[in-house]
């Protein structure tokens, strides 16, 4: 683990943040936060065709935010909480880097 001097966004985090970029995808992980859906749930939930929507959650089970688990004809969809908890980590290291700096006033002197 990072100190808070050195703290910094990983590749991963950077690939999860491109993930949670899209406002569709934003969107169900704020759903999935609440419940466990399966697909059709979602559809009604986001109003996106089935197809979209299914390619968005191919994304985000490729990036490791959601699992899934099939239930007979519908598969359902799970949030996992410890990737956001690991990407919210790497932003509280790099706000208490930020405060260490302005507590510290630490400033690179100009050339």
């Amino acid at each position: 683990m990072l100190t808070s001097a050195e703290a910094e966004l990983t590749p991963p985090d950077l690939d999860l943040l491109r993930v949670l970029g899209d406002p569709l995808r934003l969107r169900i992980v704020t759903l999935l936060a609440r419940e466990t859906l399966c697909t059709t749930h979602l559809v009604e939930e986001t109003g996106a065709r089935q197809t979209n929507l299914s390619n968005h959650l191919r994304v985000m089970r490729d990036a490791g935010l959601v699992e899934t688990e099939p239930c007979g004809r519908y598969t359902y969809y799970r949030l996992r909480p410890d990737v956001l908890g690991s990407l919210a980590g790497s932003f509280s290291e790099l706000a208490e880097t930020a405060r260490t700096t302005t507590e510290t006033d630490r400033k690179r002197p100009c050339l």
